[in-house]
């Protein structure tokens, strides 16, 4: 088996302990694997991608209900939902890993590499939803990200320019503004999430920088212009528009340019 295969086997699991397990001991032997297996990957109906529990049940974006650190219910729910987004961004690390042929063996690594990441996240954040009587599947959720991940299955230049650089570099704007609300909620539960999260930006930084790395690649392996082309795919694959506050200081540190935040800002 190669690593690419075994990407796709752990995107295939649905129990999220076991997906887990299964990333963090793909990413501990790695460098012992083949990076290409000898016969093709076969391809996967989409309906059974990704491996996923029954719950938590995934509703439209717009019927989740507002969650606020204030009570103990509403604590574990917006744990839950980061919980949520972090389980989601072990599947679409992985789904990059087997799914798009042809890349520098860089590129599958550090995919891998955010996998792992992405799963130590869903654990610390797991292990403290439980510690509160709750657990991963217990609130409703939506699946933007996949949806995404769905559109982009053919292209790898849009997956890199809608996923990391722009669904997944929400998150470097939300995570302040969901730490502020947690700090005033202050109780230990709270700022235990507080600590949690500050572990989580730190290495979304690193994804992020990821994403726009292989996307400039691209890029220049196409003879494409960055910056207009971003906004083409937008419109084409009528991804979501980013509204400020934008957290200007770590996308900066990953990598987005004062033109591409100008762009942003409307520009």
């Amino acid at each position: 088996m190669s690593l690419r295969h075994l990407a796709l086997t752990a995107l295939c699991i649905c129990d999220p302990d076991e997906k887990v397990q299964a990333v963090q001991s793909l990413w501990a032997i790695q460098k012992e694997l083949p990076l290409f297996p000898h016969a093709a990957i076969r391809p996967v109906a989409a309906q059974t991608l990704p491996g996923r529990p029954a719950l938590p049940r995934l509703i439209p974006a717009k019927q989740v209900p507002t969650r606020t650190p204030f009570t103990p219910e509403g604590l574990a729910a917006l744990l839950h939902a980061v919980c949520h987004i972090e389980f989601n961004a072990i599947n679409l690390a992985l789904d990059a890993v087997w799914r798009f042929s042809d890349m520098p063996e860089a590129f599958y690594t550090d995919w891998l590499r955010v996998a792992f990441d992405e799963s130590q996240h869903f654990e610390m954040l797991h292990t403290h939803l439980r510690s509160l009587g709750y657990q991963y599947g217990d609130f409703d959720a939506h699946d933007g990200l996949w949806h995404m991940c769905q559109k982009t299955a053919d292209d790898v230049l849009a997956r890199m320019a809608l996923v990391p650089r722009t669904l997944e570099a929400r998150g470097l704007d939300a995570t302040p503004l969901i730490q502020a609300k947690l700090r005033k909620a202050a109780n230990p539960n709270a700022l235990k999430a507080v600590e949690i999260l500050d572990v989580i930006l730190l290495d979304e930084v690193g994804h992020v920088a990821i994403g726009n790395h292989w996307y400039r690649w691209l890029c220049a392996q196409r003879d494409f212009d960055p910056v207009p082309l971003y906004g083409e795919l937008v419109q084409r694959y009528d991804a979501p528009k980013l509204r400020a506050p934008f957290n200007t200081e770590a996308r900066k540190r990953a990598g987005f340019t004062d033109t591409e935040l100008s762009y942003l800002l409307g520009g």
